[in-house]
């Protein structure tokens, strides 16, 4: 994951580059070191007659010529492309503005055009682009910074503008642990990984002590509900569930009190695939929140999909209210523009990124690892 944003920033500030490869160029002798190999020659072999060295004379002169054009013919080494591709990039345009003068506003909109192409480019929304741009003028415009520190000052306002985008989750065990039976309602659109997620999560969770029901509430198709219960065969937890065409509310309604019953700490409720354009699909899942009441109701997305993901996610948060994200596929998608988007335009952490089609491929998301990933931070 954000590969193409990472090879760009990193180009801009010089790291990650591919060294240069050493042309090689066959050294031509001097003058003076062929007049000691001619005395060297000459003094092993039979003289010259005056026509014979007249013709040896013209060969040298046609074997310097030739030397000399293949020479001019070797192209330039990649290093100084390289510095000619740099003129003019974000980076280095501000920082050539900021080693001159204070930085006006329309110096620092001139240079982030190009910023802002790369991060279009790479699915990140319009409104984070807009925050991206408001973080960086604040920190840089109209203020008074050393010529020696304006690299440092321009990559410091980076990373808090990429910081601004995001917010962290809070430490969903401990959330767990201060309210039984917790509930987890889990909602997105068909085919993004939503029980694949609800099975990882129910991994993750068992795997730091937490016991877990799982709830088949997708009672629109049966195929759901045999896959959850794979699953939870698999895992090694139970599973509630009706048959096919029931109420999914009545099935979370029973889930929970399994749960209450049990003992069981958390329940893990998976519904079906709601198309975030039909009003009708959304009306139900409103029902079902109504009757389960969850503690936390989680968005889970592709992020692949970028701009796509986004109205997704911002659709059910208008119409039922998210608490946060999972976003799925985050391991194949190297433009990663919806991970610093969603949770901006949600204004709702990223709890979980899918990194893979394992049960442990589970990552907690943390604002750090976003910084890692860009290479802004060791």
């Amino acid at each position: 994951m954000f590969e193409a944003l990472k090879k760009k920033f990193m180009s801009w500030v010089g790291k990650d580059k591919e060294k240069p490869k050493k042309v090689s160029v066959k050294k031509t002798k001097t003058p003076k070191k062929e007049k000691e190999d001619k005395k060297i020659k000459s003094s092993s072999r039979v003289p010259l007659t005056k026509e014979e060295k007249i013709q040896e004379t013209e060969a040298e002169q046609i074997i310097q010529e030739a030397s000399t054009s293949l020479e001019q013919q070797i192209p330039e080494p990649a290093q100084n492309k390289e510095k000619d591709e740099e003129k003019g990039n974000f980076f280095t345009k501000l920082l050539k503005k900021i080693s001159t003068a204070k930085l006006t506003e329309g110096q620092f909109d001139e240079c982030f055009e190009d910023l802002e192409i790369t991060l279009l480019e790479n699915n990140v929304a319009l409104e984070a682009v807009d925050a991206i741009r408001t973080s960086l003028k604040k920190d840089l415009v109209d203020q008074q910074i050393k010529k020696t520190e304006a690299a440092a000052r321009i990559m410091g306002a980076l990373k808090e503008a990429i910081l601004s985008l995001l917010t962290e989750p809070p430490n969903i065990v401990d959330k767990i642990k201060s309210h039984e039976p917790y509930i987890i309602l889990f909602f997105g659109i068909n085919g993004t990984g939503k029980t694949t997620s609800v099975a990882k999560l129910a991994y993750f969770l068992k795997k730091q002590g937490i016991s877990v029901v799982l709830a088949a509430a997708d009672t629109f198709r049966a195929a759901s509900i045999e896959q959850l219960k794979t699953h939870s065969e698999k895992i090694g937890v139970p599973m509630i569930s009706s048959s096919y065409g029931a109420d999914p509310a009545s099935v979370a309604f029973e889930s929970i009190s399994y749960a209450k019953k049990n003992k069981t700490q958390v329940v893990l409720i998976d519904t079906a695939g709601r198309m975030y354009t039909k009003d009708n699909l959304l009306k139900e899942m409103e029902k079902i929140v109504r009757i389960s009441k969850p503690n936390l109701k989680l968005f889970v997305g592709e992020s692949i999909t970028g701009n796509d993901a986004i109205d997704q996610a911002r659709t059910f948060n208008d119409t039922i209210g998210i608490d946060g994200v999972i976003l799925s596929k985050a391991d194949i998608d190297e433009k990663a523009g919806t991970i610093l988007s969603v949770s901006h335009v949600t204004h709702k952490p990223i709890y979980f990124l899918g990194t893979g089609q394992k049960y442990q491929d589970l990552t907690l998301f943390t604002k750090k690892t976003v910084l890692k990933n860009l290479g802004l931070e060791q």
